[in-house]
């Protein structure tokens, strides 16, 4: 919601929506790192800080909009926004052309790469990747502060691009979609790109079939709406318990 905020703020300043994205990458970099220092060198609950963050954002976000003088809602102008791609069935945004290839790109970081290895092990094991002489906690802070910048530009995409607007729940429990997709990936990248379209199929159905009339008679509209949701509650169902994560997960790091 942060970066979604600044985002419409940065591209509107600016004129420009690529400045947008970056500046709301540059709120979630920035929010990672806080969220890092918490965690990693304050030894902080990751769930209690994420929950505090959260809390935050949407009082944060509430209070910028009515300051803006459109309280719950802002809208972004057209011109500022993101520029589809024209297609001969619709458009398409270059974003999604981003997020495949990111996808891709970070999957071959973490099990192609030096640095990669490096991630993972100070994820399963940090006290032999201590012994290994990797620096576990600055390591751990970077890939927050990474983490964070990716989450910045899902935030900014959602007013720049997407929805072309900022409300105080502009996320619609999307942020928890995310969330039962790492648990449905295991962390592995491309399963974590699947599962996303797998999920945003079901939002982007919910949302077709609730334009026809004739199916709007016949099945509440709410019903429809929360396919996606529902969908999410089956994947993670079937997920859990099968899906291997690193044993050291959430776990702060302290050395003997």
């Amino acid at each position: 919601m942060l970066s979604a905020l600044t985002g419409a703020v940065g591209a509107e300043a600016s004129g420009s929506a690529v400045v947008g994205l970056m500046t709301g990458m540059g709120t979630g970099a920035l929010i990672g790192l806080v969220f890092g220092v918490i965690n990693t060198y304050w030894k902080g609950s990751q769930l209690i800080t994420g929950v505090g963050i959260n809390l935050f954002a949407f009082g944060f976000v509430a209070f910028m909009l009515i300051t803006l003088g459109a309280p719950g809602f802002h809208s972004v102008p057209r011109d500022v926004q993101v520029k589809l791609i024209r297609l001969g069935v619709g458009s398409l945004s270059p974003l999604v052309l981003v997020t495949v290839a990111l996808a891709i790109a970070v999957y071959w970081l973490l099990y192609r790469t030096q640095l990669g290895i490096r991630i993972r092990a100070v994820g399963e094991n940090p006290a032999a990747a201590d012994v290994a002489g990797i620096r576990v906690n600055t390591l751990r802070l970077g890939t927050a502060v990474a983490a964070g910048l990716l989450a910045g530009l899902a935030g900014a995409y959602l007013s720049v691009d997407w929805f072309g607007a900022v409300t105080k729940e502009i996320t619609a429990g999307r942020g928890f979609i995310a969330l039962a997709t790492v648990v449905f990936s295991g962390l592995n990248p491309l399963l974590a790109l699947l599962g996303g379209f797998i999920f945003g199929f079901f939002d982007g159905l919910a949302t077709w079939v609730a334009t026809y009339p004739g199916i709007k008679k016949l099945i509440p509209w709410q019903f429809v709406a929360m396919a996606p949701y529902v969908v999410t509650l089956l994947v993670v169902a079937g997920a859990i318990g099968r899906a291997r994560f690193p044993k050291a997960l959430g776990i702060p790091y302290l050395r003997e």
